[in-house]
C-alpha cells in the first residue's frame, strides 16, 4: 500500500499523542500543592479519566447540547477531586493555575525532531479535543512546529464525532483520503478511518505512566504503525 504519494497532510492528537500529559501535570502539581499526603500520579490519572467521562457523556448527549470549554471541564472535575480528597480549602488562584498546567503540556522526547521532519513533506495540523487556545499554548510552550492549529471547540462538538475529523478535512481543503489522523488512541483513529482518513499509530507505553496497561499493540487494520515520531518519519519516507 503506497501511503506517501496519496498523503498530503497529517493530523495530530496532541494530549498523549503529542506531549506527556501525566508527567507535566504530576510536576505541576508538586510545584503549586506540594506534598499535602497526596500520591499525585494516581491523582492526576483520576483527573483525566473525569476529563474523558465528562467528554464522552457531552458527545452521548448529541449536537444539541450546549457546548462546553475543556477548560472548565478540567477545572470542575479538578473542584470534585480536591474535595473528595479533603482538599476543598484549597484557594482560588492555585487551582487554577494547576488547572492551566493542562495548557503546558511536555512534548514526547520524540515529538519536534519527528515533527520537524514530517513538515518537510507534509502539512502538519493538530487536531485535539483541547480548546483552541490550550492547543496554542502548548505549541508554544513545547516548540511544536504546527503549519494550522485545529481544535474540537471549532466545529462544536468532540472527537470522535464525525464532524471534527471532516471540519479539519474542509479548511485543509483535502478529501478524507489525502489525510493521516496520527494518534495513540485507537478510537480516535478507528473513528477517522471510517470517514475514509488515512491511520497511523503511534505507540505511548508510558501515557499512564510505569507499569500502566496501555494498548501498544500495531493493528494490520492501520496503514502505519510506529514506536514514536521519528519512527513515524522513517515509515512515510521523512
Amino acid at each position: 500500500m503506497t501511503v506517501q504519494g496519496d498523503v498530503r497532510a497529517l493530523l495530530f492528537d496532541v494530549q498523549g499523542t503529542a506531549t506527556d500529559f501525566r508527567s507535566t501535570v504530576i510536576e505541576s502539581a508538586e510545584r503549586i500543592i506540594g506534598d499535602r499526603g497526596v500520591d499525585w500520579g494516581p491523582f492526576v490519572d483520576r483527573w483525566r479519566a473525569a476529563y474523558f467521562a465528562a467528554l464522552t457523556g457531552l458527545v452521548a448527549h448529541g449536537p444539541e447540547s450546549a457546548w462546553t470549554s475543556v477548560h472548565s471541564v478540567y477545572r470542575s472535575a479538578l473542584d470534585e477531586l480536591l474535595a473528595e480528597d479533603g482538599l476543598g480549602s484549597l484557594g482560588e488562584p492555585e487551582r487554577e493555575e494547576l488547572t492551566l498546567s493542562w495548557q503546558r503540556l511536555r512534548p514526547w522526547p520524540d515529538t519536534v525532531p519527528g515533527l520537524t521532519r514530517l513538515r518537510s513533506r507534509y502539512t502538519l495540523a493538530t487536531l485535539s479535543n483541547a480548546d483552541v487556545g490550550a492547543v496554542i499554548g502548548i505549541a508554544k510552550s513545547g516548540g511544536l512546529p504546527w503549519d494550522a492549529v485545529f481544535a474540537a471547540e471549532m466545529f462544536g462538538t468532540f472527537k470522535p464525532e464525525p464532524a471534527v475529523y471532516l471540519g479539519a478535512a474542509r479548511y485543509l481543503g483535502f478529501e478524507p483520503a489525502q489525510i493521516m489522523m496520527v494518534a495513540c488512541h485507537k478510537y480516535d483513529i478507528d473513528a477517522a478511518a471510517e470517514l475514509g482518513f488515512r491511520t497511523a499509530f503511534v505507540a505511548r507505553p508510558l501515557e499512564f505512566g510505569p507499569g500502566a496497561t496501555v494498548d501498544v499493540a500495531y493493528e494490520d487494520r492501520y496503514d502505519v504503525n510506529a514506536a514514536d515520531f521519528l519512527d513515524l518519519a522513517d515509515r512515510l519516507g521523512c
